[in-house]
This record gives C-alpha cells, structure tokens and sequence, in this order.
C-alpha cells in the first residue's frame, strides 16, 4: 500500500476535493428573505442561526459544493476524510455550544491530553534517544519535562501560565461584543451615543482585572514574542515550542513587534471547561459546520450549495436590497450579511459607486499575507519518531494525539524560516505542526491507517525570480517537508499513499481565503478590535446601510471561534428592530 506518494501527490492537487456526499439544500429557493448570508462558513452559520432562532428568515449562499468554509472534512483520497483546511477546534465560543445546541446536532469533540510535542534533532546520542518536550494539562509532569532543558525555567513554567491566562481572561470577554462604535460617537444621536458608550465596559472591566501589571501585560500585546519569553525562560526548546502560536497562520518572526497577541488569541479557548485545551472534532472539522447548519436548518434557515452570489443589489435610495446569483436569479432581502473576506465583500461584491473611496482604499490596503501551506497525508502506519518510538502493537501513544512542533529547536530556526520567505524562497527548513487527528478518532481513515496534517510555514504567495506555485514547485516544496519529517521519523516517506498540498493560491482559490490567509487579514494590532477590518467600521456595519461583516475579516478575527458570526446577528437584530 505504501507509495511515494509524489505520483497521487500530482494527481490528488488537481482534482477536485470530494466528501461523502454533497449538503442537500434545505428547502426550494424563494425570492425573497429576511436576511441573506453570503458564503456557508461557519461564522456565516452561526449567523443565520442566530437569526433564524430570532425569528428572522435566513437564507444561506455557498459557491462549493459542501458548506463549512474552511472548516470541511472532504475525502480527497477515498477512505481518508480530511480536515482539508482547518483542523483543530478549540476557539468556538461556549455560548454557541449551548445557544445552539450543538451536541444534539450531533457536534462530538475529542480533547487531547498531552497536546504539545516537540522532539529534537540531536547528534552524537549514542544509543540514547533524542531528547523530547512533551506539554499536557499535568503542570508537574510539564515541570519534569521542562527540566530535562532547564530547572530554572521548570519552576518558571507555572507562573508563566498564570501570567497570561490573567490576560486571556480579561481579554476574553471582549471577543463575545461588537468593539465600540466610533462613527456612532461621531455622527449618532444621543441614544446611539449612550449605546456606543455601554460597550465600553468590556475594556473597563478588563482594565481592572489586570490592574498594576498593565504595563507588563501591555508589552506581552506590542513587543516581539521573543523578548517575552527571553524574559521568563532560558532553554530554547520551550521558547521555540511557545513562540508557534505567535506565529501561526502569519506572516510574522518571532523577532516582529506584536506577535505576541497571536499566541494570546490562541490561548482564549477551551473546550469541556477545560481552559486552553484544543481537540480533534469526531468526523473532522466538516462535522462542525454540519452541527451549526443543522442547528439552523431546524429552525427554518435555508443552506443552498453551488450558489455563487455575483453582486449585492442596492436600491437607488442607497440600501441593500439583496443579491445577485451567478446563474441570474435575484434574491431581495432587508439585509445581506458576508461571511467573505473583507476584500471579496467591498471590492468585488459589492458596486463601488456605493461605498467611500477612503474605505474601499482601506480595504484594498488590508495585510492579507500569509506563509502558510496545507499538506494533507493518507499514510499506512503512524509516524514513528526516534525521540518516542512506536509501541510494537502500532497502537498510538500519548504524544500521537499532540500537535508536534519540527525544526522547533530554538528560535532563530523559526526566524530564519521567516527570512527565507521574505528573499521569495519557501522556507529551506519550514516550521512544521504534525498532527494525526485519526490517533483519536480513527473514523477518518481505513484500519491501521492515519490522516496526518501538515500545516506548514513558510511559504510566499510570490515566488521570487519569476517563478510560480506550479506542480514542480508545489512537489518540490513538499518533498523538502516530507525530508524534514523523515530526520525526526524515519520511515514516514515509505508510508505515504497520497497527499494534497495546498499553498496560498491554493488556498485562495479554493476557500476564497485572499492571499491564503486563513485570518481573512493578518492579526495584527492595526488590524484588530477598532480597526477591523478599518477604524470606524469595526462593529459589523459598513457605510453601505443593510451590509454586514460575519466572517473573520471582522472583529474578533480568525479562528474557529464563531464569535463573529453570533456578533453579527446580534447587530443586525438590532438594527432590524429600530427599522
């Protein structure tokens, strides 16, 4: 059974992704709505179920054949169901899960106990294993992993956490409520500027939690993620193992002022009460987006799939009035809400004639970059790593189920995987977080099989020397992943029998991601809270009345969080009531 995997590699990219079946359309489409959501991502879900439960008829637009954005499961090689794009949940806001329903719908998530392991490259070891970094929610055992490296920064360790989950905490609550609208400080009424004043509490409130560490919570927000962690530990390995989540998904170094937020955006989760903790969702991600649909279709939504909306129709008193399908057909609703990216919904969606110059250059102006690649691998036996080799039965082991961090021995490997794309080049030793989601739910693939995936950085959307993502290049790439795996694992080439490599075009063509970003827009302080996706026009609303942001390109961002999508309905209720 066991390939190369470079022949299906070329076949497999170019084809077109399949799942199970395709999402049957919930009802006959009709002329007209209350409401309509462009695009079946899962904030663009959780929106029209929220506003189908508040008695608003929603219908729902998807250009795919399956819904669920980025968050799909898809069988790109038959018997191995992928989770094609994203691939781990933990983000999704708690209230969704209960407002929703979404256990009744049928939402199963696996939470994974150890969930960090990054093993090392180390020579002249003698018959002794290369040493690993194995973090779980067990802070004794992480201590004793920790001081294999450092005992020093093994009793650092727990206030280190401590430290930032006061700030994850007091940030927390700001990502469940539109940020404070500053055109209705502006230009609104009195009342509108009463409102705008009550969603300050959240900033108040999180002021106060943080109290007289402000400043040093202020640094972890706006200084290199290095400089923070140089000042709490001294062994490279837990540096680097920490720094992959403030730099994940962007195009950033570890050495770049304000990465440190991204590693605060990726600690506000928790899944089962259980703060922090990320898991596999039973069925791959797809199982999401299906629980939130059928959340919403139990309601009365209506999902349509291959349903590509063209234009957003405005009336010739300056108001949303609907869409335009591809095929033609007009679709007249009080207010369209777009789970696009802020670019996709402002500069090609919607007629320019309609919106400000100064905001559509903002748009135009947004950091989309990304370094990411998406590697997806059907393999015939599980990765067997010198650091934590298999057990004789081939079973998993605690560290399978981990999100395992490669070329993580020390930070400057990740910086200069950075620098390399910055020159146009992949990255010549990529940054690599492995994981197997069929080590606990094997469900995803053929018995003694796994699905493994690759989220890989760096890569450039623009290839220097006039070179571009063609299949060379994509296999070229791919095959230096896979060398870089087969150092910590040897034998994982040998147990390939397919992939699917997905750079940043690829993610842009495929999932409408501009520039592969899986953010919709770089995470960044400019691009935050008042200013996404521009200031003033942060709290969902546009300058076209009746248009809404609900995907990540709005506040809070990207993520599987759902937030945006459940903010959004919220806004459009209310602005529904005073219509």
């Amino acid at each position: 059974m066991a390939a190369s995997g470079q022949g299906l590699g070329r076949a497999m990219s170019a084809c077109p992704a399949r799942r199970q079946a395709h999402w049957e359309a919930t009802g006959r489409l009709k002329p007209e709505y209350d409401a309509v959501v462009i695009g079946a991502g899962h904030n663009g879900l959780a929106a029209a179920a929220y506003l189908q439960r508040m008695g608003v008829n929603t219908a729902v637009f998807e250009r795919r054949h399956v819904i669920g954005g980025a968050a799909v499961t898809e069988e790109i090689i038959p018997g191995f169901k992928f989770s094609r794009a994203s691939y781990l949940l933990s983000l999704l806001r708690p209230q969704i899960y209960t407002d929703l329903e979404l256990k009744k719908h049928g939402l199963r998530v696996h939470p994974r106990n150890p969930y960090s392991f990054t093993p090392m490259l180390e020579e002249g070891m003698g018959s002794k294993a290369p040493r690993s970094l194995l973090l779980g929610t067990d802070m004794a055992e992480n201590q004793r992993q920790i001081a294999q490296f450092s005992q020093k920064d093994a009793q650092a360790f727990p206030k280190y956490e401590a430290f930032m989950n006061r700030l994850a905490s007091a940030i927390d609550p700001l990502l469940d409520a539109a940020p404070v609208d500053m055109e209705a400080f502006r230009r609104g009424t009195l009342l509108q500027r009463l409102r705008a004043l009550s969603t300050l509490a959240p900033l108040l409130r999180a002021g106060r939690i943080l109290g007289a560490q402000l400043p040093q919570y202020y640094q972890v927000l706006t200084a290199p993620i290095t400089k923070v962690l140089d000042q709490w530990f001294e062994s490279e390995p837990l540096k680097a193992t920490l720094a992959t989540d403030a730099v994940i998904g962007a195009m950033t170094s570890p050495h770049t002022p304000g990465s440190g937020y991204v590693l605060l955006h990726h600690m506000m989760g928790g899944l089962e009460g259980m703060q922090g903790a990320w898991g596999y969702v039973q069925g791959g991600m797809g199982a999401l987006s299906d629980a939130i649909a059928s959340s919403a279709t139990a309601h009365g939504a209506s999902i349509f799939t291959e349903k590509t909306v063209a234009k957003v129709q405005v009336s010739s008193g300056g108001r949303v009035r609907g869409v335009v399908l591809q095929d033609g057909a007009e679709v007249r609703s009080k207010v369209v809400l777009s789970n696009a990216a802020p670019q996709t919904t402002f500069l090609k969606l919607t007629p320019q004639e309609w919106l400000p110059e100064e905001f559509t250059q903002r748009i135009s102006q947004m950091d989309i970059q990304s370094p990411v690649t998406k590697i997806n691998v059907a393999v015939d036996r599980l990765p067997d790593f010198l650091a934590a080799p298999n057990a004789p039965s081939g079973q998993p082991l605690p560290h399978h189920q981990c999100s395992i961090h490669l070329n993580c021995e020390d930070t400057h490997l990740l910086h200069q995987a950075f620098e390399d794309a910055m020159d146009g080049r992949p990255s010549h030793r990529p940054l690599i977080e492995l994981c197997i989601p069929s080590s606990l739910d094997p469900t995803l693939a053929p018995p003694g099989c796994h699905v493994v995936s690759l989220f890989t950085q760096y890569t450039p959307y623009t290839l220097a020397g006039g070179k571009v993502w063609d299949e060379q290049e994509r296999n070229a790439y791919a095959d230096k992943v896979f060398d870089c795996i087969e150092a910590y694992a040897p034998g994982f080439k040998g147990s390939v029998v397919g992939r699917d490599i997905l750079t940043p075009p690829d993610l842009e063509r495929i999932f409408g991601l501009p520039g592969g970003n899986i953010f919709h827009g770089a995470m960044t302080l400019d691009q935050l809270y008042f200013a996404r996706p521009t200031p003033l026009h942060a709290g969902h609303r546009c300058p076209l009345p009746g248009l809404y942001l609900c995907g990540s390109g709005a506040h809070p961002g990207g993520g599987v969080m759902g937030a945006a999508g459940r903010n959004a309905a919220h806004v459009v209720l209310r602005d529904l009531k005073s219509l």
